[in-house]
């Protein structure tokens, strides 16, 4: 049997290093919108301005974090994407090698750069200054792997996106997990049609989902209908502190965050573990409602670590986490 045919799940979409600059408390102001979320980080324009530290992570990215997370849970996991030859792809590989994520299907472009993102971290949360390089994409053959997970791709991904599209529906027997990164929101749902209708499972947080649907609409249940409407069989939307919604066609649930075993140190990722745990979960056997309970774990490891992958559990902590859950962490139908 060729490698192709041996993996679990295979990610698909860019990856970066990203270099995390933490602002002084001194220099940056976070301003607040009319419903008292935080909304905007300020900085004195034309000044300078301290930082304390830089910290790079490399081989990260929704993708490749989410490859990462599934081989951790045990999955035979690889990563389809695009790098330079230069000293930040050469570091990507290693890192992912170290992983024991596959780079079989990694595509090396001769003197082209490698994406390089700066994280501004400030309290818990980041702001990313981001440039995704051109890159011709090509789908190579990946076998049949149980899932397909896609997720941020650049500019000039479209066609790319069809490709993806066909592969599926000329192998029914892989499902496809969508978690659609900044440009593929803001295509919206009517060019990537075609990837909706083929998705099995379809991730993005309420903004997005309004977004993407170009919508006001607030209510949860709702966006979810909407959502599950385009084509996806199982749509999960998350809402910030008040957990994740869920709808399968049939029941809706509400799943409640894991709690912090300490405040956050950085949400960079949180929402690539939920994500990626819940798609590794299904994988592995688990029913939906077992895979729901156990992506907000990952989360909360996640944002206890800088960056998105240091945080990431192996199967056997993650459920150990589960086991000492209080009594209240559970899903509840809507």
């Amino acid at each position: 049997m060729s490698f192709q045919n041996n993996f679990d799940f295979v990610a698909i979409g860019d990856i970066t290093t990203d270099a995390f600059i933490r602002l002084s408390g001194d220099d940056a102001v976070v301003k607040k919108d009319d419903g008292g979320r935080k909304s905007n980080l300020c900085l004195s324009f034309g000044d300078k301005i301290e930082y304390d530290s830089v910290t790079e992570v490399s081989a990260v990215g929704n993708s490749p974090n989410a490859s990462v997370c599934a081989r951790r849970l045990g999955l035979k996991s690889a990563l389809v994407t695009n790098l330079g030859d230069d000293y930040n792809g050469k570091k990507i590989i290693e890192t992912l090698d170290k992983e024991g994520v596959s780079a079989n299907f990694i595509k090396i472009h001769t003197g082209k750069k490698s994406n390089y993102h700066y994280v501004l971290w400030y309290e818990e949360e980041r702001t990313i200054l981001v440039k995704h390089y051109k890159y011709d994409y090509e789908l190579p053959n990946v076998g049949k792997p149980k899932w397909i997970y896609l997720s941020s791709l650049g500019e000039n991904s479209l066609q790319y996106h069809h490709k993806i599209t066909k592969y599926v529906k000329d192998h029914p027997e892989i499902n496809l997990a969508f978690q659609p990164g900044t440009f593929q929101i803001r295509l919206g749902s009517e060019k990537l049609k075609d990837i909706y209708e083929v998705c099995k499972l379809f991730f993005c947080n309420k903004q997005e989902a309004q977004k993407i649907l170009k919508t006001d609409e607030k209510s949860l249940k709702k966006l979810l209908e909407i959502m599950r409407a385009l084509g996806p069989k199982i749509v999960v939307i998350t809402d910030g502190p008040k957990g994740a919604y869920a709808y399968d066609g049939k029941e809706m649930w509400q799943i409640p965050m894991y709690p912090d075993s300490a405040p956050p140190i950085d949400r960079t990722g949180a929402g690539d573990s939920f994500s990626a745990t819940i798609t590794s979960a299904l994988a592995l056997g688990k029913t939906l409602p077992e895979a729901l309970l156990m992506g907000p774990v990952n989360s909360m490891s996640v944002v206890q670590h800088i960056g998105a992958r240091e945080g990431l559990l192996t199967r056997e902590k993650l459920e150990k986490y589960l086991s000492a859950a209080p009594k209240n962490y559970k899903l509840t139908k809507i």
